[in-house]
């Protein structure tokens, strides 16, 4: 081993960002390119009467306009997400219902304007309800243990509250894209697109276009951020496709525009939370009660599960956890940053500080009391839970020994002064199925290849770092490549996994290639190999585990909230590269003050649709709200977790981190806020 592991690395592809060199999905040379544009519904449930686009055929430069009636034809019609131009039903305002394709990408828009079409419109509901009459449970209702409801009644304290997170967007800075080329002579597509995972955009929709896996690639060789929303193709990856079937020989490029991107490519759906902990006089728990409610789609499937990060955190002898399902006429929610952690920790963190208040015990030693030995849902021994270590490292580099509990009683000046903590946790999660070739080059330098994507996370370089450390040589002997499906098989970037099946099947790979040509290879010695299952043993539940600690500053006569100081200590096992191991658990806490303080989508339930459709409308952070943070990690390795010793920590950073804000503006005003985002409109009871 060369310690390659472990040392603060720049990026590999650091220069090529910063000089603009680097290619992203749109920027692709491309032959012939024409530009597509899609017609999106002006309704929110109903069907298509009438598309007349005669007015668009007609300007000069367009070359096809699509419409439900004379689309390609797709094979597999049984996703309704990716059902596109198939037929005349709208399910949701702003659905794609049709695109012009245009030499330029300004009389692809103009033609899309002249089209009229004619609705056969339906009552819509779009409005998420806890009491809403279609509701219906995901799962039958998880029981862990005692009767929650006898140990309820007979617990000393009782905390009973409710808790709702607003809906959320992706927006990240390279918009959703994606480039088709359809060779009908070869019966091959080709879609360079903005994806998280090019395999599971192959695996999805080969089979929707009637295509077989080596008639598609898809190529996607650096991303500019994606938080979930590029985990998966959507609505415009397979319109860019049809849209190249029907001009065929041509590029096909669609960017989405910002005010799409609320659109069509996923979301964070709001949830409606009610908790309920059941504790004896001195905080230990005796019942944990989690009920949450988030919305569906007629087109999708996925559901913010913000119940389930209460079946582990916790040890109480009795729990139980549901989450309810709400149908709308609303677009599919997917994937936002540790979807239902995130949501799910604000609510139970929260609670968890309201039964630290109701119990007068300082809120790191009720987390401490309240740590299970063993996996409370399952019994399984943890590979490594140091969430104490994280609590006690936390407080002591946070001050918080220091802290006087009675809220409202600080002040700096006219602003009240305010500390709160949250603890944190993500499950690991290692994907199968990721292969890699490892190839040497001759004179000791080796190419290392398989199909996993950096979406701005480090990726090439931490891959970087793995096979060195594997094959015992220096990092500037390997040269990756990722982003490709042409390349060996490789699972998504998403659920804080990419590192550790993506380096696990590294690791395999050299250790094979190391059996099969010794330790002088050959010129051109190659080998494929991976990992089939997940090796996490038999009896183990394996996560990474977080503190967030924080000062706010709460101006009584606005309502405006600062985040002056911001700390995070985490365990994530072995960290691979340092530098980028920190931006991603500074950005997870980023997220999380956007999360509290600013992030809210406003949908009007009249019309069905996103008001808030850009980013001076919908609200994020900038420079100037970001002051003292920092993140820490314990000295940690895991090797029950993964053959390099770590864990995931892309979405960790995020867990929690709202809920510390919360709770510190309570101990600053003595206000108990439930809703997120925190508004001054809240804070001065308007």
């Amino acid at each position: 081993m060369t310690g390659a592991i472990g040392t603060s690395t720049a990026r590999v592809d650091g220069i090529a960002k910063v000089t603009g060199t680097a290619r992203y999905a749109y920027e692709h040379p491309f032959t012939d390119p024409v530009y597509l544009y899609p017609v999106q519904a002006t309704i929110a449930r109903g069907k298509v009467d009438t598309f007349h686009a005669s007015a668009a055929e007609e300007v000069d430069g367009v070359l096809a306009v699509l419409s439900p009636w004379n689309g390609p034809r797709l094979a597999d019609i049984s996703d309704p997400e990716l059902t596109l131009l198939q037929g005349p039903e709208v399910r949701f305002r702003g659905q794609v219902i049709g695109a012009v394709i245009a030499t330029s990408p300004e009389i692809a828009r103009h033609a899309q304007s002249l089209i009229e079409i004619g609705y056969a419109e339906q009552e819509h509901d779009t409005v998420l309800r806890t009491d809403h009459p279609d509701r219906y449970p995901e799962d039958d209702p998880q029981t862990i243990g005692d009767d929650v409801d006898q140990a309820l009644s007979e617990a000393e304290i009782v905390i009973d509250q409710r808790y709702s997170t607003p809906e959320e967007h992706n927006t990240p800075m390279e918009p959703h894209t994606s480039v088709a080329r359809w060779d009908a002579e070869e019966q091959h597509l080709t879609l360079t697109t903005a994806t998280q995972g090019p395999h599971s955009v192959v695996d999805t929709l080969a089979p929707l276009l009637g295509l077989e896996p080596q008639q598609l690639r898809v190529v996607s060789p650096h991303v500019g951020g994606g938080f979930g929303s590029k985990a998966a193709p959507h609505a415009h990856d397979v319109l860019a496709a049809l849209g190249a079937m029907a001009v065929p020989g041509r590029s096909v490029k669609y960017a989405i525009t910002r005010q799409q991107g609320f659109v069509f490519v996923g979301y964070r759906s709001p949830t409606q939370q009610r908790l309920r902990l059941g504790a004896r006089a001195d905080g230990t728990l005796t019942a944990i009660d989690h009920e949450s409610f988030s919305q569906v789609s007629p087109v999708g499937s996925f559901s913010e599960s913000a119940s389930s990060i209460s079946a582990s955190m916790y040890a109480a002898d009795a729990r139980r956890l549901v989450h309810h399902l709400v149908p709308l006429d609303v677009p599919p929610p997917h994937w936002m940053r540790a979807p239902g952690e995130a949501p799910g920790m604000f609510a139970l963190e929260v609670a968890m500080d309201e039964l630290a208040v109701a119990a007068g015990v300082d809120p790191v030693e009720l987390r401490i009391r309240n740590d299970p030995p063993r996996d409370p849902a399952t019994g399984n021994r943890w590979t490594s839970r140091r969430l104490v270590d994280c609590l006690r490292e936390g407080a002591r580099q946070f001050g918080w020994q220091d802290r006087d509990p009675r809220p409202g009683v600080r002040r700096d000046g006219e602003w009240l002064v305010g500390t709160g903590m949250a603890s944190a946790t993500y499950p690991h999660t290692m994907m199968p199925g990721t292969k890699a070739t490892i190839r040497h080059e001759g004179g000791g330098r080796y190419t290392v290849r398989t199909g996993a994507a950096d979406i701005g996370t480090g990726a090439w370089t931490t891959l970087t770092l793995i096979s060195a450390d594997a094959l015992g040589i220096s990092p500037d002997r390997v040269t990756m490549e990722i982003g490709d499906s042409s390349l060996p098989t490789a699972t998504v970037a998403g659920g804080s996994s990419g590192t550790s099946s993506w380096g696990s099947a590294i690791v395999a790979a050299a250790e094979m290639f190391r059996r099969q040509h010794g330790e002088d290879p050959d010129a051109e010695a190659q080998t494929t190999g991976g990992v089939a299952e997940d090796p996490l043993a038999e009896g183990y539940t394996a996560a990474s585990f977080g503190a967030h600690f924080v000062e706010v500053r709460v101006h009584p006569g606005t309502g405006e909230v600062r985040v002056p100081r911001m700390r995070g200590v985490f365990s994530i096992g072995r960290v691979i590269n340092p530098r980028t191991v920190r931006s991603q658990l500074l950005g997870g806490m980023v997220m999380g003050v956007s999360m509290a303080l600013h992030e809210r989508s406003v949908r009007d339930p009249r019309f069905g649709h996103v008001v808030t459709q850009d980013l001076a409308s919908y609200h994020v952070p900038v420079h100037a709200d970001i002051e003292d943070m920092d993140a820490s990690w314990l000295d940690d390795s895991d090797e029950l977790a993964t053959p390099m010793g770590s864990r995931g920590a892309g979405e960790i950073g995020i867990v929690g981190s709202a809920a510390a804000i919360a709770n510190a503006v309570h101990h600053a005003t003595g206000l108990r806020l439930r809703d997120l985002p925190l508004t001054p409109a809240a804070l001065l009871g308007d």
